[in-house]
């Protein structure tokens, strides 16, 4: 995975945070002991070098403090660096003996070796940041992209000396484009650039980025607002604006040039295979995303049979809302154009779209108590996609809260185009992203007492977006769904299964850009422009697409055989539990759901 990626999807400890026992009362052994002091001193040296998770987190206080003033590095060394560093601590942690550990116990080892070896593969097999997102620079990638977003949307702003972290950073961010770029001229020589529509993309990006006055800037009319807000005296805008003249814009422009001249030499083709040993890159970005040792045409072919099966299911509901005519597709973009699904690209358009949002949540929020038990209830905000990204950013995301409760979690939606969301589409996204989805689930893995730190804030695609997107299917279970909302919610699985199609489809059997994007309208009905916005993120970040629908079908079979299994003994609120054991890749969930089923069979009930 990407080395600046790794800790939003893979957790780490806070040196601030006083040890909290990680072991059930009365059940843990020496063994587990060693093994949590370990765990933790994994953590404490991760979060000590990544200083905007600690942000995240909301750990970076006390000795941690100086983190909120930093960035991480982007250089070839430091990934060198981290390869050392996680190869020296799954060292250690396998010659921790099993023998010695609680079930428990065993668990947490796996899952820790697991993680660290994840972390290893792109770095020690190909010399390059992530599997899964093999270019340095691309349309949603590249601290151009992700920085002036965390910096306005995670960076707090409270007392003068977060505005001065805040300038810090701003200072760093230009050190970080730089070092971006020269990593981005180094492996263009390997053969590591992206297509040059994407490229096209994150030009017109950076462009927007580097268009304004430097005092109209988002960054530094963001640090400006935030400090009159909170009355904090002193020229923090201008302060802002100065450093963003001076070092930011200079590296920008410095960033701009180099991907210009890049444009011209990069390779034709739009899949893994344009790059060497891009069959190999993509078996491993398949195999992380996934958690699964399926091959590419075994994913194509569980695709294509999704595809065929949920269209047969749309059909019937299309039919019964009146719509007989055409393809499944068809119909779904009929829909998608009345006039009763849209709400106006104005502003007030968006602010309705995402007051409707909001009150989706707030009635999930009601129906949770017959799925699941023990709820926590951490913040959810719904905010709308920052306009400086929006070109290239994703349909929809989540971040998680931070530990200290300081910053609530945040739902993004992208509202470039409203046309991009029809009302009925718009529940089954909400049950994605906020819940039962992502949040809920972090937020079990977050706050649960018997998960080490190191795994609590673990991510791993397939299990989390498979969550996800099986929380669509029990929001269906629990009611939620009204008329042809269900319709949307179908087509939410239509669009996963498509995914299984259309990312083997572009990086094994080469398809091209466009012909991935006519077949995501024709079986999705969504419109072309939101189509294409997804198949441009699966040509830049491969595998990870089919981490959803793979990951839905593991939650179903395994709910569905744990209830043959039980009968009456069967409860989802019971099922639901394993969420509190945090994430865990395909295999070792399947194998832990049976070891549950065994032990709620012996129990008396």
């Amino acid at each position: 995975m990407d080395r600046r990626q790794f800790l939003a999807s893979s957790g780490m400890a806070a040196l601030a945070f006083a040890a909290e026992p990680v072991f059930a009362a009365g059940k843990a052994s020496a063994g587990d002991t060693r093994l949590h002091g370990l765990l933790d001193a994994v953590f404490q040296d991760g979060i000590a070098r990544s200083p905007e998770f600690a942000t995240s987190l909301g750990v970076d206080k006390g000795k941690l403090a100086h983190l909120r003033g930093e960035l991480s590095p982007a250089t070839a060394a430091e990934r060198h660096a981290d390869l050392a560093r996680n190869q020296n601590w799954l060292g250690k942690i396998k010659a921790v003996s099993d023998s010695g550990l609680s079930e428990a116990g065993k668990r947490h080892r796996a899952l820790a070796i697991y993680q660290l070896e994840q972390r290893t593969i792109a770095a020690e097999r190909f010399d390059i940041d992530s599997v899964q997102r093999p270019y340095p620079i691309f349309q949603q990638g590249g601290a151009y992209f992700s920085v002036p977003d965390f910096l306005t949307s995670q960076h707090p702003v409270e007392s003068a000396a977060d505005g001065e972290a805040y300038l810090s950073r701003l200072n760093a961010f230009a050190r970080v484009l730089d070092e971006d770029t020269a990593e981005q001229r180094a492996q263009a020589a390997r053969g590591f650039v992206a297509p040059d529509w994407s490229l096209d993309l994150t030009l017109g990006q950076i462009a927007k980025l580097r268009s304004p006055a430097a005092a109209e800037s988002t960054m530094a009319r963001y640090l400006g607002d935030k400090a009159k807000a909170k009355g904090l005296a002193g020229d923090w805008q201008d302060r802002a604006a100065k450093i963003i003249d001076s070092a930011v814009y200079p590296a920008l422009d410095r960033q701009l040039a180099m991907l210009k001249d890049l444009r011209a030499t990069t390779q034709e083709g739009d899949g893994a295979w344009r790059l060497k040993r891009g069959d190999e890159i993509y078996a491993a970005a398949l195999a992380q995303a996934t958690t699964t040792a399926m091959t590419p045409d075994e994913v194509h072919a569980a695709g294509l049979e999704q595809v065929a099966d949920i269209s047969a299911k749309l059909d019937a509901i299309l039919k019964d809302a009146g719509l007989t005519q055409g393809s499944v597709g068809d119909r779904l973009t009929e829909l998608n154009k009345r006039s009763d699904q849209l709400y106006p690209n104005t502003d007030e358009g968006r602010k309705a779209l995402i007051d409707s949002l909001n009150a989706g949540v707030a009635d999930m929020w009601q129906r949770l108590p017959r799925a699941f038990a023990d709820i926590p209830r951490q913040p959810l905000e719904i905010r709308r996609v920052p306009v400086d990204i929006q070109d290239g950013a994703s349909n929809g995301y989540y971040n998680r809260a931070s530990l200290d409760g300081t910053r609530p979690a945040i739902y993004w939606i992208n509202l470039k185009d409203n046309g991009d969301w029809p009302k009925y589409s718009l529940p089954a996204l909400t049950y994605h992203e906020g819940v039962p989805g992502h949040h809920l689930q972090n937020s079990y893995s977050q706050l649960a007492g018997d998960l080490p730190m190191l795994l609590r804030n673990m991510f791993l695609s397939a299990y989390g977006e498979g969550w996800a997107l099986y929380a669509e299917q029990l929001a269906d279970e629990l009611g939620a769904y009204s008329g042809i909302e269900r319709a949307g919610y179908l087509q939410s699985f239509l669009f996963r299964a498509a995914r299984l199609v259309v990312d083997t489809g572009i990086h094994h059997k080469r398809w091209s850009r466009e012909q991935a994007t006519d077949y995501m309208v024709a079986t999705t009905g969504f419109a072309r422009p939101r189509s294409q916005r997804e198949v441009e993120r699966y040509c830049t970040q491969m595998g990870q697409a089919c981490s959803y629908k793979i990951g839905h079908m593991s939650w179903v079979r395994q709910r569905e055989k744990a209830q043959a299994a039980l009968g009456d003994k069967f409860s989802l609120p019971w099922f639901h539990e394993v969420l509190k054991e945090g994430v865990m890749p395909l295999s070792m969930f399947e194998a832990r759901i049976d070891q549950r089923v065994k032990e709620r069979l012996a129990m008396k009930v």
